[in-house]
């Protein structure tokens, strides 16, 4: 769906996290980033996906990752599925779709025999220096930590 490169420079972003805080990609410079793309919070594929990053943020923060989720749901309902799973990285809220649309994971899907438009399920690992190491379009939601860490 996107149409980002290994190698590109990530694009840069501006965007609230749960708490109201902004965020930028400068922000992260000299950090390696786990950029993941969700449809919807407190949705059973999204609930899954970010668990198991939780569940494994140690190894995460031991490999010097830092991890920032980013879907289209607002400020309150990014913040309400953190307190529900008590997520140790923030959420961002991408209402406007400008990361989103920026990083190009928004487009035509299917679910269910009905077609519509929406964001695809997509992690981008950036590296120190702002470019794109990794691109993983079919995320295992119940995997995607071994996916990211490679085992």
């Amino acid at each position: 769906m996107t149409n980002l490169k290994i190698g590109d420079q990530a694009p840069d972003f501006t965007a609230c996290d749960e708490n109201g805080t902004l965020h930028s990609l400068a922000d992260y410079k000299g950090k390696k980033i786990v950029l993941f793309f969700y449809p919807k919070a407190n949705t059973p594929g999204c609930i899954n996906e970010a668990c198991d990053l939780r569940d494994n943020y140690d190894r995460f923060v031991a490999n010097g990752y830092v991890l920032l989720g980013v879907s289209a749901d607002s400020v309150k309902i990014q913040k309400k599925f953190t307190e529900k799973y008590n997520f140790p990285f923030p959420l961002l809220a991408d209402e406007s779709k400008e990361v989103i649309n920026a990083y190009g994971v928004w487009g035509p899907k299917k679910f269910m025999g009905r077609e519509f438009d929406g964001i695809h399920r997509t992690t981008f690992v950036i590296n120190q220096e702002g470019i794109i190491e990794d691109i993983i379009l079919k995320v295992k939601t119940k995997e995607h930590t071994n996916q990211l860490l490679k085992i």
